[in-house]
């Protein structure tokens, strides 16, 4: 079983919370869900209680959404993440892209002053043709247009590491399969689910995994193993 575990998109609302996901068998769980019901939301489960835990990260129209939590474990500080979908608008694609310059600088602020970070979740991107099925099929479709290709490659030149793409850089490793047409069955996918860490917290990292046999959402885990 993992020590700690990023959800995105949990749906839930505060009052919702029972018992038993507030304290789940052997984990410590906190949540930060968004205003508006059955929407967005982030979790983090944890075996080792962190230090501390943030909803959020300082921007009212983005912390509204329920799309970041953080907890501090001391050695580094643990980001689950959902980043906007971009396909429903102009607007939200808008949105989608200060999201990332934002929560980047947020984080940037954390590493500058020597903090190790791990960023956990749904970037709603495929960074390169190797990351999905159909790239030539989807390049006019949000969630690889170059515009938000362009922020992994940022990103990546800011220093942080693809964690996944660290250890393998084979094809056909996909994370999201849309539900139509069996796509899962024949592997038609996306990896737009990553773990990033910056580059001085890289020595910590000792492997990455996609875990593509685990059914029960249209998304499966990813994971990094670390040493701390």
């Amino acid at each position: 079983m993992p020590d700690i575990v990023g959800l995105q998109e949990t749906k839930i609302s505060e009052d919702q919370l029972t018992d038993e996901l507030l304290n789940p068998l052997g984990y410590y769980s906190v949540w930060h869900s968004a205003k508006k019901r059955g929407y967005s939301g982030v979790a983090i489960f944890t075996r080792l209680k962190p230090l501390s835990v943030t909803e959020g990260f300082g921007v009212t129209r983005f912390d509204d959404e329920g799309r970041v939590i953080s907890a501090d474990f001391g050695d580094f500080i643990f980001f689950s993440v959902y980043f906007p979908n971009g396909q429903m608008s102009g607007e939200r694609l808008t949105y989608k892209l200060d999201f990332y310059s934002e929560f980047f600088d947020h984080v940037n602020r954390i590493v500058s002053t020597g903090r190790h970070v791990f960023i956990a979740g749904d970037f709603n991107t495929a960074h390169r043709e190797i990351d999905l099925a159909r790239p030539k099929d989807n390049m006019d479709v949000s969630g690889f247009l170059s515009i938000e290709r362009e922020w992994i490659d940022r990103i990546l030149s800011m220093g942080y590491v693809d964690t996944f793409r660290w250890f393998n850089n084979d094809p056909n490793h996909y994370s999201w399969w849309t539900y139509r047409s069996g796509a899962r069955q024949r592997n038609v996918g996306w990896r737009i689910d990553y773990i990033f860490c910056n580059a001085d917290a890289l020595p910590m990292v000792t492997g990455a995994t996609i875990a593509s046999h685990i059914l029960g959402s249209d998304h499966c885990p990813v994971g990094v193993e670390i040493n701390s």
